[in-house]
């Protein structure tokens, strides 16, 4: 729809553009303060370096688990009715929610030497808190969402009609799934793959207080300012906002196009 050139358009245009000017004025304001010197020598820091690498592997573990366990359950809440599915899908949601903070404190009494999961799965050799397996646990709380939102919604645009045709041309249900549902889904599932492994990066609440060593790139921001101040966290600060921006454009290219 045109809308021409008149009061009502005027006033939409004004709010719309104090919304932008908000979002992207603090984040522009960010990228004119850093300097290429001081990106530089920040990216130098060995500390950094490991920092972003610690971030990068725990997220992309974080968001292929979400992916190997997520996909299989989108698909099931986009495809079949059973008793309970509202509720699930509420439940999967649940974390959208929830206070980072609180989620940490919720992972670190499921997780902890002195629950029972975690108790064994310290006594198989597996440490979550304070180890590298506790920051990926706090990034596949907050990022699976993502993963099962987004697949489901991108099985639910596969006509189940197709599914239906495969089987009768041989396909068994399975070889239906993958021969005509997943590729028609695959964009979808990958945007949102995308999405939740840049929710991972980003995570900074559960990841403090579950694991706060070794440091991932948001801790290390965190600790680079109440440390040194202002000045010295921005070089850091402006690296990972040019990976946000970077999964933000591929994103923004697997998703179709809006209508004119």
């Amino acid at each position: 729809m045109r809308l021409s050139f008149s009061a009502p358009r005027l006033v939409l245009s004004a709010l719309g553009a104090c919304l932008v000017l908000f979002v992207v004025g603090p984040l522009l304001r960010l990228l004119i303060e850093s300097s290429p010197g001081g990106l530089i020598q920040s990216f130098n820091d060995p500390e950094l370096q490991s920092s972003i690498v610690l971030t990068l592997l725990t997220a992309t573990a974080a968001t292929l688990l979400a992916g190997t366990l997520g996909v299989p359950l989108a698909y099931m809440l986009a495809r079949y009715a059973f008793p309970g599915r509202r509720l699930v899908q509420g439940l999967i949601d649940l974390p959208v929610v929830v206070p980072h903070p609180v989620a940490g404190i919720a992972l670190l009494l499921f997780l902890g030497r002195r629950s029972v999961l975690g108790g064994a799965l310290a006594h198989l050799g597996l440490e979550v808190v304070n180890h590298v397996p506790g920051i990926i646990a706090a990034m596949l709380f907050v990022s699976a969402p993502i993963v099962v939102s987004g697949a489901r919604e991108a099985f639910r645009s596969v006509d189940p009609q197709l599914e239906r045709v495969a089987r009768t041309l041989g396909d068994n249900s399975w070889s239906a799934v993958r021969r005509v549902t997943l590729p028609l889904a695959a964009r979808g599932i990958v945007a949102a793959s995308i999405l939740a492994w840049a929710r991972s990066i980003s995570e900074f609440g559960s990841i403090v207080i579950l694991t706060y060593n070794p440091k991932v790139a948001s801790i290390y921001i965190f600790d680079r300012f109440t440390a040194f101040g202002l000045s010295a966290a921005i070089p850091a600060a402006v690296i990972l906002l040019l990976i946000a921006l970077g999964v933000f454009l591929v994103v923004r290219l697997l998703q179709p196009g809006d209508p004119a």
